[in-house]
C-alpha cells in the first residue's frame, strides 16, 4: 500500500479479545482506516488469516489504527445505552442504522445485561441492523 507506519503490540493479551491488541499509528492513518472503518476490517482480516495460517488455527486479534475502533466501540457502547433508555422510557422499538458484524457485537454485549431492553439482528448482509426493544 506505499503506506508509513509503525505497528507496536499494545496488549499481548486482552480477555474481552480473547488474543491481543495490534496498534498501527502513522501519517497515513486514514488511509489504514478507510470510509467508515471499512479497509481498517480488511487489513484485521488480512492479518488474521495471515495469523491463522502459520498457527495452523483461527486466531482471535484486534488491529487498531490510531485508536480509531477504540474510539468506535466506546462511542456505540454510549449510543446503545442511550437507546436502551430511550426504549425503556417510551415502550416502542428503535432499529439503529445498519453495521459491520463487529459493531452489532458491541451493541448486543453492552446491553446484553439490561433488564429494560432485548436486542436482535434483522436483515441481510451489508444491510444488517440492531433493533432495540423493550423487555416483555
Amino acid at each position: 500500500m506505499d503506506v508509513l507506519a509503525s505497528v507496536h503490540l499494545k496488549q499481548a493479551y486482552n480477555e474481552e479479545v480473547d488474543g491481543p491488541i495490534i496498534e498501527v499509528d502513522g501519517e497515513d492513518s486514514g488511509l489504514l482506516i478507510g470510509r467508515r472503518g471499512e479497509t481498517l476490517r480488511a487489513l484485521q482480516f488480512i492479518v488474521s488469516f495471515i495469523c491463522a495460517k502459520r498457527m495452523g488455527e483461527r486466531v482471535n486479534l484486534f488491529v487498531d489504527v490510531a485508536g480509531y475502533q477504540e474510539r468506535r466501540y466506546n462511542s456505540l457502547r454510549n449510543l446503545a445505552r442511550r437507546v436502551a433508555q430511550r426504549v425503556a422510557d417510551g415502550g416502542r422499538p428503535i432499529t439503529l442504522e445498519p453495521m459491520p458484524p463487529n459493531e452489532r457485537r458491541i451493541v448486543h454485549l453492552t446491553l446484553a445485561n439490561d433488564p429494560n431492553v432485548s436486542t436482535a439482528s434483522v436483515g441481510h448482509g451489508d444491510q444488517r441492523q440492531v433493533v432495540v426493544e423493550p423487555q416483555e
